[in-house]
């Protein structure tokens, strides 16, 4: 099988997509809101010659099944305890960006006994703050509207524009990751299962759902957290919020880049993961020790981590590695 073309399974009767390759310790990559398995294709390569990369398409997303239902975060965070189980996958470092950072974090909140490692890239989650845009896309007959604003005609014409630039050495990595968002809202179904994402997260006001009250809780888990300085839809300010509250967490924060570090910057971001997995030691779950965070925390108390979960804060002006080409060999 050719590595990380699209894979199929159904779970509860709906069918999930996935890409998959590599072999070693298992990187499970979920992508954010309106996106896909496909957000990670410059970086699952250049990780596979270590690890077993899988990528699924989140229930409402990509090729996966549209179905009317609940796309909570606990709903997708079941969903992909379901999915691992399917696979015969005991255990994982989970890497969430944007909403994926949610399910991530909803995931080793549900099922820490899954999660080796937890990675956040310009994570939801940690705070109110969320894009104007996506605040209004909340409103009610958002719905009722959106045809008007992502009509399937815009996504051909604006794919040949695309290619046309790309053809002439016009490229901005960041624009396409939103261009392939954005057109991925021209499709009907898409757009429903959009809407009841966003709803489940985001209302007009920002973000409805916090997980700032319980991180603590990461503190026995190795976490690396990674955002760029040029955030315009999650500002920078969450990651400093979320460093502080994990005990032992690293911080990268990648200079000049916006919401998608592993799309504008995939060979630096790479170096970021792989030095962050070989530096730290999996998370042996221990029931008992949840039990005496959780102890602690009503006590009042805030004791760090143990040691395996402690790393390193890097300076937030420390300059990304430059990225010129994401195909080379990691070294």
């Amino acid at each position: 099988m050719t590595p990380f073309a699209p894979e199929k399974v159904r779970i509860h009767g709906h069918e999930v997509s996935f890409r998959r390759g590599g072999s070693g310790p298992v990187l499970l990559l979920v992508h954010g809101i309106a996106g896909s398995s496909r957000t990670w294709r410059e970086i699952m390569p250049l990780l596979a010659s270590r690890y077993t990369v899988i990528a699924p398409d989140l229930i409402g997303h990509g090729d996966s099944a549209k179905p009317v239902g609940d796309y909570s975060l606990g709903a997708h965070a079941s969903g992909l305890r379901d999915f691992l189980a399917l696979l015969g996958v005991g255990r994982a470092t989970i890497v969430g960006q944007s909403f994926g950072g949610g399910v991530a974090m909803q995931l080793a909140y549900q099922h820490p006994e899954l999660c080796e490692r937890l990675v956040l890239v310009d994570s939801g989650g940690l705070g109110r703050e969320v894009s104007w845009l996506l605040r209004l896309l909340t409103v009610p007959g958002a719905e009722f509207v959106m045809p008007v604003i992502f009509p399937g005609f815009v996504r051909e014409s604006g794919n040949a524009v695309a290619r046309f630039l790309f053809d002439r050495g016009v490229r901005s990595a960041r624009a396409a990751e939103m261009w392939r968002a954005y057109s991925s809202l021209t499709e009907a179904a898409n757009r429903k299962a959009f809407i009841r994402t966003m709803r489940s997260v985001i209302d007009p006001g920002g973000q409805t759902v916090s997980a700032m009250d319980r991180l603590y809780l990461a503190s026995h888990m190795p976490t690396l957290i990674v955002w760029g300085d040029r955030d315009e839809i999650i500002p920078v300010s969450h990651a400093y919020a979320a460093h502080e509250a994990i005990p032992g967490s690293r911080l990268e924060v990648m200079e000049g880049v916006g919401h998608f570090p592993h799309v504008e910057q995939p060979l630096a971001f790479t170096r970021i993961l792989i030095d962050f997995m070989e530096t730290t030691e999996p998370s042996p779950f221990k029931p008992d020790e949840l039990r005496e965070l959780l102890r602690h925390h009503q006590a009042g108390s805030s004791e760090p981590g143990p040691p395996a979960s402690r790393g390193r804060r890097t300076p937030p002006n420390r300059p990304a590695d430059p990225s010129p080409d994401p195909r080379q060999e990691i070294a």
